[in-house]
């Protein structure tokens, strides 16, 4: 703190912009954390669920138990358009409309693409920062560090004494800007490449589900 208060404006200034992405970076690392961990614990849960059940409409009525995960809005929105589908083509004669109509398993299937990608918007959201946050914040520090140097050395020609008890106040200055800029940058690019990771696992689970969604659509329908 007394580093910081002795420091020049331009060092305060990269200090204080250091600190805001530090702060920030946290508050995204710790809901991140609490909004993937649910993901995937409601998602093994909801798989067994899905399973364990023998109908569509009866999983579509227990779907609020699982609202943290992304597979219920697959779900909701495969099953959605799949009830469109069958109730629109339920006053023609031919029973396979679904497995023959253009409009049928295509329909559902780009449904279950549209919900996958919102999804991943979604659990993606915020990482962009963190991953600003782990490239630029050496960068800043370095900036804050290389002004104080060049601040220290202005002191010294003024003074016209180059002593360690003159040199040395000023260095130190300098040198917190490029430790701060560490110190948020190492965690925000730990926590992203941590977040990448379990994203694309649920990713993998989410395109898993959405051909076995439609397996299950299209076995039923070729079954008629």
């Amino acid at each position: 703190m007394a580093l910081f208060l002795s420091a020049g404006i331009v060092v305060k200034l990269v200090l204080g912009l250091l600190i805001f992405f530090s702060v920030v970076s946290w508050a995204i690392i710790l809901f991140k954390l609490f909004q993937i961990h649910r993901a995937n614990s409601e998602s093994e849960r909801f798989m067994d669920f899905f399973w364990k059940s023998k109908r569509f409409d009866a999983i579509a009525s227990q779907v609020d138990r699982f609202a943290n995960t992304p597979l219920t809005v697959l779900f909701n929105e495969g099953y959605g358009e799949l009830k469109r589908v069958v109730e629109g083509g339920s006053g023609r004669s031919d029973s396979s409309v679904l497995s023959t109509d253009l409009g049928g398993i295509e329909n559902v299937s780009r449904a279950l693409r549209r919900a996958t990608n919102s999804e991943i918007t979604r659990l993606e959201k915020y990482t962009t920062f963190l991953a600003t946050t782990g490239s630029t914040s050496p960068f800043i520090g370095l900036f804050g560090t290389v002004w104080g140097i060049m601040t220290a050395f202005e002191g010294i020609g003024k003074t016209g004494s180059a002593s360690l008890a003159v040199v040395a106040p000023g260095i130190a200055e300098a040198l917190i800007a490029t430790a701060i800029g560490l110190v948020a940058a190492i965690p925000a690019v730990m926590a992203y490449n941590h977040f990448q990771h379990k994203i694309r696992v649920l990713i993998k689970g989410m395109d898993s589900f959405s051909t076995e969604f439609l397996n299950i659509v299209q076995r039923n329908i070729a079954g008629k």
